[in-house]
């Protein structure tokens, strides 16, 4: 890359950046001692950056440099849509790992998967009750092939309130933990890494309360059941999905990338969960996650533009 110069503020850095970019000049801006440094890519494009440069210093509220922001973000994303198609094309024995996850694993999403796998197998996948009796949404007990509970979560209104959360811990065969751990680390870890992982607990905490929420209260397809007997991170898994989906369709520039092939096979499994197909699976936790997590990541996105 080439320094073609400096603008004193960081609005007017930003604003030519997305002129040039507008223009077909990839580059960067970043701060230095001397104010914000603007960057080009390529060493061709560096005597059009110099003169553009100064036709802006010049007048810099020109009305062709207003505005340009949105159409810069969509070139940018349509380029890391290239180069991720071209990464999908190109395999390197070297770098097949690397490729499959281009971040480190987020230590958060490492403790969230270790707990998972601990609580199951400790539990002997829900076999040791008394071990997940504090665990569920409520205490219930069997009466030979039925469940028997006290309504109303009476436990979580006297003060336990992390049954509220725990549940997402509670897998019950190893098909399911191993599928929602594969989903977490690869997830969450995306998270972490471009964003942190305080926003991941917080995203994790609100989906695991409202997942577990909706769950209890919808036992499909009768409605205000109240079952308790369920388990699983895959509520908070789904709602994820819907939030990196939401920041990489509508926030480029956070850096989040969903193929449009994982977002169609997390569809397809969705519906397939209503049917007969795919019995017993939480659907009220998916369906309330995703939901959650799609509008949360919309609503991010569209913040982070108006920023």
């Amino acid at each position: 890359m080439r320094l073609i110069g400096h603008l004193a503020e960081k609005t007017g850095a930003q604003t030519f950046s997305d002129f040039l970019c507008v223009e077909g000049i990839p580059n960067e801006v970043e701060a230095d001692q001397e104010g914000w440094a603007v960057w080009v890519h390529a060493e061709e494009d560096v005597g059009k950056a110099k003169d553009l440069l100064s036709e802006f210093r010049s007048n810099p509220s020109a009305q062709k440099y207003q505005n340009r922001s949105v159409e810069a973000e969509q070139i940018k994303h349509r380029e890391q849509l290239d180069e991720a198609k071209a990464r999908n094309r190109y395999f390197d024995r070297a770098r097949l790992f690397q490729q499959v996850r281009p971040y480190r694993l987020g230590p958060l999403t490492v403790m969230l998967v270790a707990v998972c796998i601990g609580v199951t197998l400790y539990s002997r996948f829900g076999k040791n009750h008394a071990f997940l009796e504090p665990l569920w949404i409520t205490p219930f007990t069997f009466e030979g092939a039925y469940i028997k509970w006290v309504p109303g979560l009476t436990e979580i209104k006297h003060g336990e309130i992390w049954r509220l959360i725990t549940p997402i811990f509670i897998h019950l065969n190893l098909p399911h933990l191993i599928f929602n751990v594969l989903a977490m680390l690869d997830l969450g870890s995306m998270i972490e890494s471009r964003q942190s992982s305080g926003r991941l607990a917080l995203l994790v905490l609100f989906l695991a309360i409202i997942s577990n929420l909706a769950q209890y209260s919808l036992d499909w397809p009768r409605l205000n059941a109240g079952n308790p007997a369920f388990g699983g991170i895959s509520g908070v898994a789904y709602g994820l999905i819907g939030y990196i989906w939401m920041k990489s369709k509508f926030d480029p520039a956070s850096g989040f990338y969903l193929h449009p092939q994982t977002v169609l096979i997390m569809l397809i499994f969705f519906v397939l969960c209503f049917t007969p197909v795919l019995p017993g699976i939480a659907n009220g936790a998916h369906a309330a996650g995703l939901v959650v997590g799609v509008g949360w990541g919309f609503v991010s996105a569209k913040w982070a533009n108006r920023k």
